[in-house]
């Protein structure tokens, strides 16, 4: 990881791939190579596979804002979520927003929708717009997004999760924690047979792993699990507790890495009038807003959505305007929040 003087720099010497890298890795002039990326048509088949491939290696994204200074500031932080429907992120965007606001700085937000397809394509676009930070949630495997965000000099913070390994800073909360932490909970409840309600994404696939490894641990039968697929809403939770009723009739605790599927699941439960949480205890993950009001109210994962977005603007404005962050990695935690339903 890299840090930057306290002073104010051209972003040429953030280590940011540029042209001229291209071209030299190519082994053509630098004109050439800026023909290649912008006048294809200018340069014969042979130059542009070289410059191409020196592309692809390098992990350089064209600057579609040419013409301006090198060394000028857009004020402009690029964000990449999953969603904003019904949203656990609602809360830590409203945060990043509202800080970055107040320091002069406007945030562009993109929706991945879970597709890791689809968020190299918005970070595709984003780092060729020369942002001032790029705010992501999740954190960046081995790969074309990873290549292309180490090269482009630009500051990322990645939120949502832990790694020893982040692209540059990171705040966030251990998934795995959080799965075995559910795990007591409902265990020391003395609950015995459980279920498992998840979406089909890694972070959730986590969560549910050490829920089922600390069942397991315990002594206890290994959860049952239903993979609701990209559907995150309250009817696929309504569904999906139909599906672990005709697998264990006799289920006790259900744990949902959402709220919105959990909602589904007590929603489900009190139309086959099966009680909660006398005869069936539903935990989600989250703590949206209004799941204190519901009938019974949610225990849930609690997540301070508004620490990560807030410190996530700090460590960008920070960088954006050269000075150093001291300790990078932030482990924000979470906390259960015991109410009705467990």
């Amino acid at each position: 990881m890299k840090n930057m003087e306290t002073s104010k720099k051209s972003r040429r010497s953030t280590g940011a791939v540029t042209l001229r890298d291209v071209a030299k890795l190519a082994g053509v002039a630098p004109i050439t190579a800026s023909r290649a990326v912008n006048t294809p048509e200018a340069v014969s088949v042979d130059v542009l596979r070289r410059v191409q491939e020196a592309i692809d290696r390098t992990g350089y994204v064209p600057n579609r804002l040419a013409g301006g200074l090198a060394s000028s500031r857009s004020r402009l932080i690029a964000a990449v979520v999953p969603t904003l429907l019904g949203s656990v992120f609602l809360e830590m965007v409203e945060a990043l927003n509202n800080t970055l606001f107040e320091s002069g700085y406007q945030l562009m937000l993109g929706q991945s929708g879970y597709s890791q397809d689809h968020e190299e394509a918005l970070l595709d676009a984003i780092i060729g717009r020369r942002p001032d930070g790029i705010f992501l949630t999740g954190i960046m495997g081995t790969g074309k997004g990873r290549t292309r965000l180490l090269a482009s000099g630009i500051p990322v913070v990645e939120t949502w999760d832990l790694t020893p390994t982040p692209v540059d800073m990171l705040i966030g909360f251990s998934h795995r924690e959080i799965g075995k932490a559910a795990a007591s909970y409902l265990i020391k409840k003395g609950y015995k047979r459980f279920a498992l309600i998840r979406a089909d994404d890694e972070r959730a696939a986590r969560r549910a792993t050490a829920f089922s490894d600390a069942v397991v641990s315990s002594g206890l039968a290994e959860p049952i699990v239903v993979n609701v697929g990209a559907a995150r809403s309250i009817k696929s939770g309504r569904d999906a507790l139909g599906q672990v009723l005709a697998r264990l009739p006799d289920v006790q605790a259900i744990f949902c890495s959402s709220d919105m599927l959990a909602t589904g699941a007590i929603t489900e439960a009190n139309a086959r009038a099966i009680r909660v949480p006398d005869q069936l205890a539903v935990m989600g993950f989250g703590d949206v807003p209004f799941v204190a009001d519901l009938i019974p109210a949610l225990t849930t994962v609690h997540i301070n959505g508004s620490e990560m977005g807030q410190q996530a603007a700090r460590f960008l404005i920070a960088r954006a305007e050269g000075n150093v962050v001291d300790d990078p990695i932030r482990d924000v935690g979470f906390c259960i929040v015991e109410r009705d339903s467990a």
